[in-house]
């Protein structure tokens, strides 16, 4: 997809300027530093009641921590605990939160394409979970490892995408219990950029890590965030075993988590945004501060993931505008504990890559850009409320993502004077088209989507009437024809593999599906 915003000198002719201005760029964009003022919705007073509300749920009502270890954690902590129920005061809470680092640099095993994270440096990251696919046919099916791989190597080539996530899908052509093995593989060999580690078991986290510290080295890693996990709690007011296991895996090696509670508005946190924020504050800092007594000075997200549930039929929806709200109001109270934050982007409950799927998807990407976002997650594919992962919506929600990269690095003045002499230059009833700026500025002063139709209709019809789905996955097609792995050492490698094959020999097949949002 040819994204590049710098400046180039100008060609000896219009074929030869044609093939520069088509010819394929994957190269990566920086990470987003996002310039848009925050939509700061609430007022300093309302900031601080929600937080005295989400002090006095910690408080008087407590987090459920199902997981003797934790509950030991927090009595050698000073916390209330009285049986799995966990009593947290609001000093400890504010204490333990402020040894997280405000900002931080993922690592990635090409160093060029490592990337901030907080304050105004913020990433995005494509979707995962899907148990099916829509493929480059735009039939809906389950996914195996190769799909998989596919959608690895277009997180690899799409420039605005900033990692190659974990199980983008589901590959159900292996064990599921051994699945966690092949699918960090696959991020790690058909990618170069950062990636997300499976949290679906502690001892899962744990072959993550084994994993990293193969591909990256143990010292490093302990210095250096080089993969991410996400830990989801259990709205309302609940962190399990399995996720807080697979929390200390990954704090132990200094590694970030997404502490994500699941909110589904009105079935598992009240009916109203306001107090649906303040219980998801207590939720996220509960595990954030958790994350501090695990190892003090650990990376660690405040995370969610957000839908509003149809009183009509109970299915979550996306692109509602109380999401929005709730986006706003998280960034704000994120910038409030002064905590880098994650939120879900460009989320669809369409069944096909329609009108709907745009619309929603477009509603959320302007939200969370204007809230601040930093980890910005299922930022490319997600849609049928993310039971299906799309190519064509993958590859257009990619280039939405460039576009609004775009928007976020705000307007640029470098050239303002240039620019302006070309007004008399060209005078009254005049055009730019052949002006020296313009041919010197064409490709950078306006962003040129490759996947909309701007053409008059005649056009389009004269080219056969091709609509956004085909174009989609034809583009699709082209940027796998084009792929190039990157390089992974060869001794990595096999050690990797070796890694693999062994834990595959101690790991039973079994049936269970884990799913992490």
């Amino acid at each position: 997809m040819t994204l590049d915003t710098a400046p180039r000198a100008r060609s000896g002719g219009r074929a030869a300027r044609r093939a520069l201005r088509t010819a394929p760029n994957f190269t990566m964009l920086p990470g987003v530093h996002n310039q848009l003022p925050t939509c700061e919705i609430l007022a300093g007073a309302q900031v601080e009641r929600i937080d005295a509300a989400t002090m006095d749920i910690l408080e008087n009502v407590g987090v459920i921590f199902r997981d003797d270890i934790a509950l030991a954690d927090w009595r050698s902590a000073g916390a209330k605990v009285q049986g799995d129920r966990v009593y947290l005061d609001r000093g400890l809470v504010r204490d333990l939160i402020t040894s997280i680092p405000a900002t931080l640099t993922l690592h990635a095993r090409d160093p060029q394409k490592s990337v901030a994270l907080g304050g105004r440096d913020a990433i995005f990251v494509p979707m995962t979970g899907a148990p099916y696919l829509r493929d480059l046919d735009d039939v809906r099916r389950n996914p195996t490892l190769d799909d998989l791989a596919m959608f690895h190597k277009l997180s690899h080539m799409l420039p605005a995408l900033h990692s190659s996530a974990h199980h983008i899908v589901e590959p159900y052509d292996h064990p599921i219990s051994q699945r966690h093995l092949r699918i960090t593989y696959s991020s790690m060999k058909h990618s170069d950029k950062t990636f997300m580690g499976m949290t679906t078991s502690p001892r899962n986290a744990e072959d993550v890590i084994d994993m990293c510290r193969i591909l990256f080295g143990a010292e490093y890693i302990d210095t250096h965030p080089v993969v991410t996990g996400n830990c989801n709690g259990n709205s309302p007011l609940v962190w399990d075993e399995t996720m807080l296991g697979a929390m200390r895996a990954f704090c132990r090696a200094n590694q970030p988590v997404l502490c994500s509670p699941f909110v589904l508005g009105g079935a598992n946190t009240p009916a109203s945004v306001a107090a649906s924020v303040a219980q998801l504050n207590a939720e996220a800092l509960s595990a954030l501060a958790y994350t501090q007594v695990i190892r003090k000075g650990a990376p660690a997200i405040y995370g969610h993931y957000l839908s509003t549930v149809s009183m009509k039929s109970g299915a979550p929806m996306a692109g509602t505008p109380e999401i929005s709200l709730m986006n706003f109001m998280i960034g704000q109270m994120a910038r409030f504990y002064d905590v880098p934050w994650r939120t879900s982007n460009t989320l669809g409950g369409a069944k096909t890559f329609d009108a709907q799927a745009g619309y929603e998807s477009a509603t959320t990407l302007s939200a969370v850009m204007h809230a601040g976002a930093n980890y910005i997650w299922h930022s490319a594919g997600w849609n049928e409320a993310g039971m299906h992962c799309s190519v064509a919506k993958f590859i257009v929600d990619a280039e939405q993502c460039a576009m609004a990269h775009r928007m976020a690095q705000g307007v640029n003045f470098d050239d303002f004077e240039t620019a302006l002499a070309a007004v008399p230059d060209v005078g009254p009833g005049g055009h730019y088209l052949g002006h020296p700026h313009t041919q010197e500025n064409f490709q950078s002063a306006y962003f040129m989507p490759e996947l909309f139709d701007n053409n008059s209709i005649e056009q389009w019809q004269a080219e056969g009437s091709i609509e956004i789905t085909d174009r989609a996955l034809k583009h699709a097609r082209k940027l796998l024809s084009e792929y190039q792995e990157p390089t992974l050492d060869v001794a990595k490698n096999e050690e990797i593999l070796a890694f693999i094959a062994k834990r595959e020999t101690e790991i039973p097949a079994s049936d269970e599906l884990n799913q992490s949002f």
